[in-house]
């Protein structure tokens, strides 16, 4: 009888002591204190050193499972959300190359001054990279899925009406915010799915299929259909509205609370996520060379896709419908990429993956600059499209692999942003040469691009197993 006693002492001493999972969760704060934190920082010092955050963050690492795209239920609809707007942002991508030989003579504009719209861009996607933290914060996904969707909606209206030429460029700038906050937003959130590489492939993939339709339908309206340039842009407006409704719809519920809560800090440093994610080793090395890596990349997307059609007109001679279809078939090739090669990623690797798709895609580049044939080039830039095609996945997922889960959202959302802005300053800088030297420039800008992305993607540190 004696023997038995002090277990069952020890059983209910064990059961009084250990928290429950919920209430860890519901009330970070004091979950905190339990687990023996000896210093609880004051209300004023909280503020201080974490201006953006209203709730106190724990330094209690998460073990809860990874989200999935189709549970719960709600995740679908959302997940659904997201695709639609990564449509739209592709389309207005890819919408730059089909209009460009057209901007210049319905506004009487060189290659310099035209290569503005590629530019303007780059202060709503550096705009995006300082806010995106904050407006997650404070308004959580719900605030992206209204302020994103409302910078489209906004921009493509005054588009419509053709407005004098330097309106155009200060809408291109609202549209870019509108790109740089739906790109962090949702590449943050998917890449630390389960699946992560699968959701992002077919989430990118959306993306090239925008790219891929707009060109098609925008150049078809134009060379077929003898319509204005701007027509294109009625259609995206009906797009865009969709996009505000549906986005509102599905993200309704996530609010500022709800994404501090579900992020709580994982490491003791105090202060913005922000800073922590841009200037605190480790984290630092793997934010700024995944941002740098981005804005390499996405300058090759855009600058290759806004320029073709003018580079296979002028240098290939081919007529204006068949160079139109090159960009369409550039961005198909990025789709199909990013669908198949999605799949074989993983199996493999990101780290070591990408290391191999940068120098097929490198070779493909030479192919179409070297061989001076209207149909070698269409199906060297097609291929091209393929194995660049998982290079921003891929980076996402390795990014989320490298960062603590409470810098995902500053982290891969400031990468997302400032590589976004890669799609203003290397097609503008492809502008300016061009004006100097000839379209011909483009070939070996875009080389040289290569280049020094496989050289930062290959300074990220080993990716080991994921860390929450």
């Amino acid at each position: 009888m004696n023997g038995i006693n002090p277990i069952r002492s020890d059983i209910e001493l064990e059961s009084i002591r250990s928290p429950s999972r919920g209430s860890e969760k519901r009330f970070p704060a004091e979950s905190s204190k339990r687990l023996g934190h000896a210093h609880v920082d004051s209300d004023d010092d909280r503020e201080q050193h974490d201006q953006n955050e209203t709730l106190p963050s724990p330094t209690v690492a998460s073990h809860e499972a990874p989200e999935r795209w189709n549970a719960p239920k709600t995740n679908l609809w959302r997940t659904f959300a997201a695709f639609w707007g990564f449509a739209i942002m592709g389309m207005n991508d890819a919408t730059y190359g089909a209009i460009i030989p057209y901007l210049e003579i319905h506004y009487d504009l060189s290659y310099t001054i035209v290569s503005l719209i590629f530019l303007s861009p780059l202060i709503g996607y550096n705009a995006s990279a300082l806010l995106n933290n904050t407006i997650h914060l404070r308004f959580g996904q719900r605030g992206v899925a209204f302020i994103g969707p409302l910078c489209h909606l906004l921009a493509y209206i005054v588009i419509a009406v053709h407005p004098p030429y330097p309106v155009l460029v200060v809408v291109f700038a609202i549209a870019g915010f509108g790109n740089g906050l739906e790109d962090a937003a949702w590449n943050a959130w998917m890449g630390a799915m389960t699946n992560a590489n699968e959701v992002l492939g077919f989430l990118h993939g959306v993306y090239g299929l925008g790219a891929t339709i707009a060109p098609l339908i925008a150049t078809s309206l134009i060379t077929k259909a003898d319509k204005p340039w701007w027509t294109w842009y009625y259609f995206m407006i009906a797009f865009a509205a969709v996009e505000l409704a549906t986005s509102l719809w599905a993200f309704w519920g996530q609010t500022g609370e709800v994404f501090r809560l579900a992020h709580p800090r994982t490491t003791d440093q105090s202060g913005n996520r922000m800073k922590e994610a841009l200037f605190t080793m480790p984290s630092a090395r793997v934010t700024w060379l995944c941002a740098l890596f981005l804005l390499g990349y996405v300058g090759i997307e855009v600058a290759l896709g806004g320029w073709i059609v003018t580079f296979m007109i002028r240098e290939r001679r081919g007529s204006a419908f068949a160079s139109g279809m090159t960009a369409t078939g550039f961005w198909l090739g990025i789709t199909v990429g990013r669908l198949v090669l999605g799949f074989v990623t993983p199996r493999i690797g990101e780290k070591l993956s990408i290391a191999i798709y940068l120098p097929i895609a490198t070779g493909l580049e030479l192919l179409f600059w070297l061989v001076p044939q209207f149909y070698v080039s269409a199906v060297a830039v097609a291929l091209q499209g393929f194995f660049l095609g998982p290079l921003f996945p891929a980076a996402v997922v390795a990014t989320t692999k490298l960062l603590p889960k409470h810098l995902h959202v500053s982290g891969i959302g400031f990468a997302a942003a400032f590589g976004g802005s890669g799609a203003a300053i290397f097609p503008f800088v492809t502008g300016v040469v061009a004006q100097a030297k000839g379209v011909q420039v483009l070939q070996p800008i875009i080389l040289a691009l290569l280049v020094v992305i496989w050289l930062f993607w290959i300074s990220l540190p080993r990716i080991e197993k994921k860390r929450d």
